[in-house]
Parts: C-alpha cells; sequence; structure tokens
C-alpha cells in the first residue's frame, strides 16, 4: 500500500493539477495561479483500513502558450493504517510543458516516512512518430514511448476542448514522468454535463467565491488511470485509481475526490490566489 500510494499520489497531483490552458481559439485564457488544498479521508474500504488521512497540496502554475508552461507544487499526505502506525509522504515536483505539447520536462522527488527521498529527472521529447524519453535520474536510460501519448498540460487541454463540444467521454495515453519515469497510463475521461458559473454552489470555496470565476463554465470530470503495461500483460481493467474534481473553463479545478479503491480522499480548495499575468506576445 505505500508505494501505490507514493507514486499514484505524486501521478494524480501531476496530472490533475497542472491543469493546462485551453486551446488559443477559446474565449477563456488558462488562469495563473496559486492554489492550496486541504485533503481528509472520504472513506476506507479495503481490507487493512485507513483510520485517518490528513494532508495538503501547493500548487502554482505559471507561464504562456510561446514560453510554455510551468508548474511547482508540494504535496505533504499523512495516513493512519492502524495500530497507531502512521504513514507520511512527501513529494515534490517541478514541471515544464512547451505551449505545443511537444517537450516535457520534469524533476519529481518523494519521500516515505524517514526513508532516502526517490528521485526522477528526465526530458520527453515529441519526434515524428514517437517520444523519446531521456532520464538522469533514478539512472541514466533512454526509451521511446508512442507518439500519440499525452503529457498533463496536453491532457487537460483536450479534456477541456472535448468538455466544450459536448462529449462525455475521452481515452487518451498519457506520460507525466511518475512512478521510476518509465510509468506510461491509459486513461479515460468520462466529462459530465456543464455547471453555469451563476448556478449555486452546496459547498462553496475560494474558487466560486471569487468575483473573476463567477462567470465561468466548469464540468464534473472523472479520469481513471490504468497502468498500460499491466493492461496489456494481463488484461487487467480495473484502474490503478481515479479522481473527480470540477474543472473550471480556464484550467483551474476544485472539490477533489481522489480513489485509491482501498481508500478516498477527499481535496477542497482552502486557499486560491490568481497571479499577475504577463503580457502574452505573439509567437514568432
Amino acid at each position: 500500500m505505500t508505494h501505490t500510494f507514493r507514486t499514484s499520489f505524486g501521478a494524480l497531483a501531476i496530472a490533475a493539477l497542472a491543469c493546462g490552458p485551453v486551446q488559443a481559439w477559446a474565449a477563456v485564457p488558462f488562469l495563473p495561479h496559486q492554489a492550496l488544498y486541504d485533503l481528509s479521508l472520504l472513506k476506507s474500504r479495503g481490507s487493512n483500513p485507513i483510520n485517518s488521512a490528513r494532508g495538503r497540496i501547493l500548487y502554482n502554475f505559471s507561464g504562456n502558450a510561446c514560453e510554455g508552461y510551468t508548474s511547482d507544487f508540494r504535496q505533504v499526505s499523512e495516513l493512519e493504517i492502524g495500530e497507531g502506525k502512521m504513514m507520511l509522504s512527501d513529494l515534490r515536483s517541478s514541471s515544464w510543458e512547451d505551449g505545443a505539447g511537444k517537450t516535457y520536462r520534469f524533476n519529481i522527488e518523494t519521500r516515505t516516512n524517514d526513508g532516502d527521498p526517490t528521485p526522477v529527472d528526465g526530458i520527453a521529447e515529441r519526434t515524428g512518430d514517437h517520444i523519446t524519453v531521456k532520464l538522469k535520474q533514478p539512472e541514466n536510460k533512454t526509451f521511446t514511448i508512442d507518439g500519440a501519448t499525452v503529457f498533463p498540460t496536453e491532457q487537460i487541454k483536450r479534456i477541456i476542448a472535448a468538455a466544450k463540444e459536448g462529449k462525455s467521454l475521452l481515452e487518451l495515453t498519457v506520460y507525466d514522468g511518475s512512478d521510476n519515469g518509465e510509468k506510461v497510463y491509459n486513461t479515460l475521461t468520462v466529462i459530465g454535463q456543464a455547471i453555469p458559473g451563476d448556478k449555486a454552489v452546496a459547498s462553496p470555496d475560494p474558487s466560486t467565491e471569487n468575483a473573476q470565476m463567477k462567470s465561468l463554465t466548469r464540468w464534473p470530470v472523472t479520469v481513471s488511470y490504468y497502468d498500460r503495461d499491466a493492461k496489456n500483460k494481463e488484461g487487467e481493467q480495473t484502474p490503478v485509481y481515479a479522481m473527480s474534481f470540477e474543472l473550471f473553463e480556464n484550467g483551474v479545478s476544485r472539490a477533489l475526490v481522489l480513489d485509491y479503491n482501498d481508500f478516498v480522499i477527499a481535496g477542497t480548495l482552502a486557499k486560491f490566489d490568481i497571479k499577475d499575468a504577463k503580457e502574452s506576445k505573439p509567437c514568432n
């Protein structure tokens, strides 16, 4: 359980919170912002029940289509796994993705309890019909993955585009550098009906109370992540984990629900600050 929690939560943070921009033709541009999410246990249903969970994710996003998009976050989570035993997970991640989704740089460090940090450092570049991944850590290694694979910013960009087109299902293969830097996920996204900005909110938070956000449409989204290699080898269809959240058309996420099969974590947006965006210049 320790390993699954550490790696899947890292993938989630990268994929779910690195919320990319919408297409250039969209009416609403992506919003540079800082968000703080409070984590708590929603339910436990495994054979080894989780008694409690708490934690936080601090996320920063900035950039534009010409200069690329940068995300930085730190996530600290604590699980009580029975008999007074605690598991502490500390994840730090920095990534950069160019506006066209061709290059993705990532540096991830995970520490569990008092163990040594586990670093993953690399770059993935799209060339022709494939993507070349060059890892520096945990070891020097170069390999290729299918060119149809998308990076995290592009993933969210496509979810927003599909939502705007009224689609309810989207399948994507995603690479985010998580686990040992070699993991590729097959994802299935289910998109619910649009929620207009003027609709009353049952549980308001700083995003729904923000004057700049109140006019924006958002969608309930559930993304299920499947281990591509496990599926190929074993025919396994059970997701490694799934996440649900409300996704605003400017890329902000709220009301997180993170399902790890054995337990479910809720992520409430506790603080939300809009950053001053640099004036975008035409791309050369």
